[in-house]
């Protein structure tokens, strides 16, 4: 009670005092900056310490305080007030700069120092000052509703701009030009150190003052951007001090650079002794800077206008005069002249922006490197290519040509590119479009391809050797990219340098459409475009990684399947339930909401990563059922497809994603065993009543490691000669409890439990050193083992069949490869690429089960095939003149695509005389034997060589 009535006591004596109000600035918690310099109060000239009244509050309460010094030497203040009209606490940062160029004045130049040395609060706790090389920064802090009066002690009477930002936007505008700043500092950098390597090779006065000049460049932008850091501070009296001697020495070597190019030849001797007093002047310069900074920088910058203006005339009238010297520089000099007048309008206020000084630096870095350029194109002007290569390289571009490539010339000298017609023509653009300097190839290149391009050329050149081999995108006048690879070498010239770089360019756009299609095919699904198992898989993955106790609990895995797809597709064909397949997709991604995903698993399975309320999972159910089980109209049959669904959350403790996949499945499993139509969730019982299944995965692992997989062969019957002419490999394994497991059975348990590799790549190796034996006693026995699973083939696999084939010294063709339809169709870019690379190896690629779908008829043509091995059901499908046209049709195929025909499921002899009439020339099935062990096959070899001799 009584600190309320001494604050309406001083409120009321506040009001009626003399004294104006502050107006307090408010702050919005969504403004990231806001301009505090106009809304400041100055109060110049006021020692020890200041009364003012505070800005009002909400309530309108004005108080009345008085802010004691920090330091002794305090006689300027300002004041502002800030108010916080938010319910959320606000933290912001109070920054004012060092030093700004913009307004920083001629003749009396600020030449920036520390500004505000502390600041003091109408209530609550003082800001903390920020440590920053450039400018005074303090973190304040505005409660909820509150209204803050904060007494700035100035250091100097000046205050050129004070801000107010929020944090996260000033570490932005901080950060937004790191990458300028230290692109700027870099390039002049490296101008410095290369001018002074070129003025130590070549010892001349006008490389010695353009080195000099890039050297102080250099100098100016570190300190202008603070990179100078505190070290240098502290070594010298103030940041001012080291500001106006770099201006003054930016004054003094642009004079000698100047004197020094233009008189080169006529007054060495003066111009020798112009050079030497130069050192003379920048200690004095020094010197001066040190006790009175800002007469030194008033003097270097009158100067400067003088300089620019006295070396413009001199420039000219060189020129006009002939002098070959002053018209190569007139260009640049004239870039300088547009520079002043902008660094003109900047100190005397008329241009105010944040950019403009980074900008200055820039254009200065840019003068310099012009100088640079045109005094390295004077001194090198006369550069040739050497005799002793003028033949080497005269050959070397005739090759090129001949060749039919596309010839790819750079003149360095001259800085132009010739490149062939072929280019132009392949792109749609006009005649000469890539005829011309580097740059103008930044109009056709993409984006993010051009500073790839542009640092490829400049590397060539600094170093003087290496080669040029990357990958360029071009646009052409259709708007789409095309890909060339650019492969090209420097050519050296008499004095060392280069001059020249040759070399081709070659259309890389079919290359990179394969690699992006194959790595694409890699983790979706040819036939609906949606995400396969090992993307789902990874997506469990990443979800499971994001997810925590309480979102874990609403995030599941659900495995669709369809109850009556098998009676659909041997219903109504393969191309209907391909269809049927597409539409489910598409109805699936329709009911899910934005931020799930959906997935095809397998050849009927969909997985789905939803995000919903476990209490309303039966709902969920319902929903997928009822928008599944739509009725699909084909011609005039209406299917409707009966579903069932498993449900798995995400489990954090599981060891991977595959885990948690496995439990919907099982949820899937009792779902069918429940009778279909309807979901289940996941329940622990369920893996406990399928330890069966893991019994099973743990005993064929046992058996793939004792080679207990039991392998018979079939014989394949040449039906023109009548005689056999290799096997078809049938690994089986009989369990003890499961009974008899057959070939594809086998894989499918192993890729459940990821062993079909293992499975796969030990079979191979046996089937491998089997046929090797048969090779010893009948030189033309061969071996077919197909791999029925998709997983079986992957990358690595023809590394693995390459060593079966070189460990075994089997000939080419001996061990043939059967690659299921299935696999083509779902993945058709690995497909092609596997086929050809699996006969360069020496195995023999064969397509098995052909004609069981029609999707991987587009891509047969892209096959390396030597053989096409049609589905037991072509033999089973009847008789009829329409089917042998049908058969003999399909038979004329795999004729046109010179690949081996064989038909499986053969029966009896009459069976293989039609088909063999209908072309068919290879045959296996029950009719030629019974299977027999490897065993059997060798006697049975060594009899057929018997009777042969």
């Amino acid at each position: 009670m009584i600190r309320l009535l001494i604050v309406l006591v001083v409120a009321t004596l506040a009001a009626a005092g003399p004294a104006r109000a502050l107006e307090p600035v408010p702050v919005g918690a969504s403004v990231p900056v806001i301009d505090l310099k106009p809304e400041a109060e100055m109060h110049l000239d006021q020692e020890e310490s200041l009364q003012v009244s505070t800005a009002p509050s909400v309530d309108g309460v004005v108080e009345r305080i008085e802010v004691r010094a920090t330091q002794s030497d305090t006689r300027h203040w300002a004041v502002i007030g800030l108010r916080n009209p938010g319910d959320e606490q606000l933290d912001r940062l109070l920054v004012a700069p060092h030093y700004r160029l913009v307004d920083s004045g001629v003749l009396d130049p600020d030449l920036g120092a520390e500004r505000v040395a502390a600041i003091t609060p109408s209530e609550g706790f003082p800001p903390q000052r920020v440590q920053s090389a450039d400018a005074d920064v303090f973190a304040i802090t505005l409660d909820p509703g509150a209204t803050v009066t904060y007494v700035l002690e100035l250091t100097t009477p000046e205050l050129p701009q004070i801000r107010l930002w929020e944090t996260s936007a000033y570490r932005d505008s901080q950060n937004a030009y790191t990458l300028y700043k230290g692109i700027i500092v870099g390039i002049s950098g490296l101008l410095a150190v290369f001018f002074l390597v070129v003025f130590v090779i070549k010892g001349t006065t006008m490389f010695a003052s353009a080195a000099v000049l890039a050297w102080v460049a250099f100098g100016y932008v570190l300190i202008d951007f603070a990179f100078f850091g505190d070290v240098l501070s502290q070594r010298l009296s103030n940041e001012a001090t080291l500001r106006a001697f770099a201006e003054a020495m930016l004054v003094l070597t642009l004079a000698a650079f100047v004197a020094s190019y233009l008189n080169f030849t006529r007054w060495r001797v003066r111009n020798r002794y112009a050079l030497f007093t130069f050192v003379p002047l920048a200690v004095a310069a020094g010197w001066l800077a040190q006790f009175n900074p800002d007469l030194t920088a008033a003097i270097a910058r009158v100067s400067l206008v003088v300089v620019t203006a006295a070396g413009l005339v001199a420039i000219i009238i060189a020129a006009l005069r002939g002098n070959e010297r002053a018209v190569m520089i007139l260009p640049t000099w004239l870039l300088l002249v547009a520079w002043m007048i902008g660094a003109g309008l900047t100190v005397t206020g008329e241009i105010n922006n944040d950019f403009v000084q980074p900008a200055l630096d820039g254009g200065l870095i840019l003068l310099v490197l012009l100088i640079g350029f045109t005094v390295m194109q004077h001194a090198f002007a006369g550069t040739s290519i050497a005799p002793s290569l003028a033949k080497s390289v005269e050959r070397d571009v005739l090759a090129l040509a001949g060749s039919g490539d596309i010839v790819w010339d750079w003149d360095v000298s001259r800085d132009r590119i010739v490149c062939g017609q072929e280019a132009e023509i392949r792109l749609g653009l006009e005649r000469g479009e890539l005829q011309g300097p580097p740059q103008d190839w930044f109009t056709v290149l993409h984006p993010q391809d051009r500073d790839r391009f542009r640092a490829s050329l400049d590397a060539t050149v600094e170093q003087r050797r290496g080669r040029i081999n990357d990958l360029f995108r071009f646009r052409g006048v259709d708007g789409h990219f095309r890909w060339f690879r650019l492969r090209a070498r420097p050519v050296i010239g008499s004095t060392g340098e280069i001059i020249r770089c040759v070399g081709t360019l070659n259309d890389a756009t079919e290359a990179k459409t394969i690699e992006e299609r194959l790595l694409h095919d890699s983790v979706y699904d040819n036939l609906t475009g949606l995400p396969n198992r090992h993307l789902f898989l990874d997506r469990i993955e990443m979800a499971r990684a994001w997810s925590n106790e309480q979102t874990a609990q609403r995030l599941f895995v659900v495995v669709v399947n369809p109850d009556n797809f098998t009676e659909i597709n041997d219903t109504y064909g393969q191309s209907v339930g391909d269809s049927m397949l597409l539409t489910m997709a598409r109805r699936l991604g329709r009911i899910l909401k934005r931020h799930d995903s959906v997935a095809r698993l397998s050849g009927d399975s969909f997985g789905l990563l939803v995000y919903n309320d476990p209490a309303k999972l039966e709902e969920f159910v319902t929903r997928v059922r009822e928008a599944l089980g739509v009725p699909i109209q084909f011609a005039d049959e209406q299917i409707s497809v009966v579903v069932s669904l498993g449900i798995a959350g995400i489990d954090l403790k599981a060891e991977s994603a595959s885990e948690i996949l496995d439990n919907a499945e099982l949820a899937l499993r009792r779902a069918k065993r429940q009778g279909g139509d309807r979901g289940e969730v996941f329940d622990p019982l369920m893996r406990r009543l399928n330890m069966s299944g893991r019994s099973l995965a743990r005993d064929l692992k046992r058996a793939i490691t004792e080679d207990k997989v039991k392998l018979q062969f079939r014989p394949i019957r040449d039906l023109t000669n009548d005689r056999t002419v290799g096997y078809e490999a049938m690994p089986s394994w009989h369990h003890p409890l499961q009974g008899p497991l057959s070939w594809p059975e086998l894989l499918e348990v192993a890729a459940h439990e990821g062993m079909a590799v293992q499975l796969a790549l030990a079979t191979l190796e046996r089937c491998a050193k089997i046929v090797a034996e048969w090779r010893t006693v009948r030189r033309d026995l061969t071996l077919l083992l197909t791999l029925p699973s998709a997983d079986a083939f992957r990358t690595e696999l023809v590394g693995d069949v390459k060593t079966a084939v070189a460990r075994n010294r089997l000939d080419a063709g001996a061990l043939q490869i059967g690659v299921p339809e299935g696999v083509v169709s779902d993945n058709p870019e690995f497909a092609a690429q596997l086929t050809h690379r699996l006969r360069d190896v020496g195995a023999s690629p064969w397509i098995v089960d052909f004609a069981r779908r029609s999707t991987a008829l587009p891509h047969l043509h892209r096959l390396a095939l030597d053989g096409v091995r049609f589905d037991e059901g072509l033999t089973a499908a009847g008789e009829g003149a329409r089917r042998h046209k049908l058969t003999s049709a399909l038979f004329g195929l795999a004729t046109a695509l010179e690949a081996r025909v064989m038909v499986g499921g053969i029966m009896d002899i009459k069976q293989a005389n039609d088909l063999h009439a209908l072309g068919a020339r290879y045959a296996v099935g029950a009719a030629f034997g019974r299977p027999v062990t490897a065993q059997g096959v060798a006697s049975l070899a060594v009899e057929h060589a018997q009777a042969a001799e």
